[in-house]
């Protein structure tokens, strides 16, 4: 390596902690902090920066930021349509995991191909390049990063490497933030014993079974474990009593 790149190097990670030092001082109440979106865009050359946090079994967003204007008639319906055709997303979804996750659509199908799918042109367009950075999060959700661009070329190896560089930072910061914004849950012991047999991926006669109890007793604790919570479904519930694996 010449002087001159190791200097642009030592420069680009001072960057990077810059940009992590000014997160961990934000206090305001957004999850993650909104500073963090703008300076992955300064670091990670690119048209947008967003965060969000979808529960897939209800079809809500939970969470969205975006460094971009957001478009308020922005229609979801194409998203949920054709998903089975975004396969980064799929991914994101496909399994657990107990650390962020990096991948960028390209590692998934070329752009041509992209362009070709519905999933494309009745929702992404004009994006054709996204790199994501999918943070851990309950059964049933997902919460994830994503820089997009226009332009079809892919994302620099160097890019990339810094998104996972940064990847386990932008994750302890979320979870900082998750712990000064969240409010008190106030469920019943044996709602709490119910929702982590949920966490577990336990079904209602496998809850009934751990707790020696009947199935309509799981159900009804279910039922008012939800109505406590103001959710409507158990992948909701575990991500409001338990945001982060380790919580169980």
């Amino acid at each position: 390596m010449t002087a001159a790149a190791g200097t642009t190097a030592q420069a680009h990670l001072r960057r990077m902690a810059d940009v992590l030092a000014e997160a961990r001082e934000d206090t305001s109440d957004d999850v993650p902090p909104r500073c963090l979106l703008t300076g992955l865009q300064s670091l990670v050359p690119c048209d947008a920066v967003s965060f969000s946090e979808l529960d897939i079994p209800t079809r809500r967003h939970i969470n969205a930021q975006e460094t971009v204007v957001e478009d308020e008639n922005c229609e979801m319906e194409p998203y949920w349509r054709w998903r089975h055709q975004h396969l980064q997303c799929q991914r994101v979804t496909s399994q657990p995991r107990s650390s962020p996750e990096i991948t960028q659509l390209t590692d998934f199908m070329p752009v041509r191909r992209l362009t070709n799918l519905a999933i494309y042109t009745e929702f992404l367009r004009p994006t054709k390049c996204i790199a994501a950075i999918a943070l851990p999060t309950a059964p049933g959700r997902t919460r994830v990063y994503q820089l997009l661009r226009d332009d079809p070329k892919p994302f620099t190896d160097a890019e990339m490497t810094t998104l996972y560089l940064l990847a386990p930072h932008l994750y302890t910061i979320y979870r900082e933030a998750a712990l000064r914004r969240r409010q008190p849950v106030r469920l019943t012991e044996r709602e709490l014993d119910v929702l982590r047999c949920v966490a577990l991926g336990m079904t209602t006669p496998q809850i009934a079974e751990q707790l020696t109890v009947s199935p309509s007793t799981v159900r009804k604790h279910l039922e008012n474990a939800f109505g406590r919570l103001g959710v409507s479904s158990r992948a909701a519930a575990v991500a409001r009593v338990f945001p982060e694996p380790e919580a169980l």
